[in-house]
């Protein structure tokens, strides 16, 4: 039996490349250094910004399809935070490249005055609640805090529906689904609003909808962010971010990781010195070493496998090794996953099943009905394949720097408006949401992902990058080299919401 579930760090963070351009290409939607040059060069205020991101906020919940993306809009508390970083930028004292920035925050965890819900109506809300201490550090770092947003009940779907909520559709189509769980907080970036958000990843819900929206993100080492006030809780939920480009989940990081006393999963997580993410971007990918898992590959569809292995060619002409290599548990991560992620769930709910938890969406009745079959000797057998799991990954990092394999094994699925008000469960379309992003969660390596080109009608495809334990520097290396190089881009959307001129 498993004494603990720590990701296996194979071998100390690698360090190769040089100091490339790291000035960004044209993006389909702003970032974070768009919003903090704007500022700079008084060609707009925070206030400004953020009243407008409100009012943007606000017709998106109105447009039909709707593309609500917000539980709760914390008017007062963003103009407060307006005010005090337009001051210092005034001063020509900001406190860093999130100052002025919008960042939401899922509902999975806690802002000031507002309780994450999870997604779910059984839920109380709590107005007395504090920030988290990932939102806490936010705040510190001058970003606002634009609200919280929408995802699906208890984050147990990976398509982006939910009855209890005014749900969004996909930033590039109305009838494809935006993805989950987090729904919201992905349709924020994609569409504009903002550059960067807090979301978290039990088994693919910042990789998943990232690469259905065609924005990037990044599932951090688990204990590299805090999940303080996070409202689920278990062995394999992550805190992390999904952004308009790798620059902003560098800064992100910055601000959110390291060590916590309020979580002890952080316990023995390294400290991030300044500027360390940000410095990997320019290190290219001259020499490394890129584990290729083709069988993933090949278990994709053929659109999803053509444009993976085109990004993938890409690197190699910058100077890349592509090593084939296999795992030979990966084909059995949806499963062990579902069990081990399930399980946790159900325990966690069973005060609510004794309350009568027949409010919950009805997929969720059904999962819940299902997992009361399983017994103790499931979850421990489970986790022991996720033992094993974890050192067949290990055993990889010790040749290779970095692994590739795509984020979903399909585009965004068609959806209808019948679906979208009582609920979405398509067992092909669920396996193929997680075939390839479970591996992350349960090893809990960090795991990126970037646009790399289209499917299915012009839908975006993504590959996903996969570092060893606390390497999150080779994993935004990858991602901003395949950005510097075209391979990787983020394509406007079809609703744009951006705050200010462009």
């Amino acid at each position: 039996m498993p004494l603990d579930y720590k990701p296996i760090q194979a071998r100390p963070p690698r360090a190769f490349g040089g100091e490339l351009d790291t000035t960004q290409l044209p993006l389909g939607i702003p970032s974070s250094q768009t919003w903090t040059e704007l500022y700079s060069s008084g060609a707009a205020t925070p206030t400004e910004v953020v009243e407008r991101a409100l009012s943007r906020a606000r017709e998106l919940g109105a447009m039909k399809p709707s593309m609500n993306c917000f539980t709760v809009l914390d008017d007062e508390g963003a103009m407060r935070d307006a005010k005090a970083s337009a001051a210092r930028w005034a001063a020509n004292a900001p406190l860093g490249p999130l100052d002025g920035v919008v960042v939401p925050v899922k509902e999975m965890t806690d802002i000031e005055g507002a309780g994450g819900r999870i997604g779910t109506d059984f839920l109380s809300k709590r107005p007395d609640a504090t920030d988290a201490t990932s939102v806490a550090r936010l705040r510190s770092s001058g970003a606002i805090i634009l609200g919280l947003t929408s995802m699906v009940e208890m984050g147990m779907s990976p398509m982006g529906t939910n009855p209890h909520r005014d749900m969004p559709r996909n930033a590039h189509a109305a009838d494809r689904v935006a993805g989950g769980s987090s729904t919201g907080s992905v349709v924020s970036v994609a569409t504009g609003l903002a550059p960067v958000t807090l979301g978290c990843d039990g088994g693919g819900s910042l990789r998943i909808p990232a690469s259905y929206n065609g924005i990037f993100s990044i599932k951090p080492t688990a204990g590299r962010v805090s999940r303080h006030l996070d409202g689920f809780g278990g062995s394999m939920d992550h805190f992390g971010p999904m952004g308009a480009s790798p620059y902003d989940l560098a800064v992100f990081l910055e601000a959110c990781a390291g060590p916590d006393p309020f979580d002890p999963i952080t316990n023995g997580s390294p400290d991030v010195s300044p500027s360390e993410f940000q410095n990997a971007l320019g290190r290219g990918v001259q020499g490394l070493k890129i584990g290729v898992l083709q069988s993933e590959i090949d278990d994709a569809d053929p659109d999803i496998a053509a444009a993976c292995r085109t990004a993938l060619t890409a690197l190699e002409d910058e100077g890349a090794e592509l090593v084939d290599v296999s795992v030979p548990l990966a084909s059995l991560a949806p499963a062990i996953g579902l069990i081990v992620i399930g399980l946790e769930t159900y325990v966690e709910l069973l005060e609510q099943e004794r309350q009568g938890w027949r409010g919950m969406v009805p997929e969720n009745q059904v999962m819940m009905s299902l997992l009361e079959e399983f017994g103790p000797a499931d979850y421990i057998d489970a986790q022991c394949l996720r033992t094993s799991l974890r050192e067949q990954f290990a055993d990889l990092l010790h040749m290779v720097d970095v692994l590739a394999l795509p984020t979903t094994a399909s585009v965004a699925p068609k959806i209808t408006d019948k679906d979208m008000a009582t609920g979405f469960s398509d067992v092909d379309a669920l396996h193929a949401a997680t075939r390839f992003t479970f591996q992350g969660n349960l090893t809990g390596l960090p795991c990126g992902q970037a646009p790399v080109g289209s499917g299915e009608e012009g839908m975006p495809v993504g590959l996903q990058i996969v570092g060893d334990a606390f390497d999150e520097a080779s994993v935004l290396a990858v991602l901003a080299h395949l950005e510097r190089i075209g391979a990787a881009s983020v394509r406007k959307p079809r609703v744009a919401a951006v705050p200010f001129d462009q």
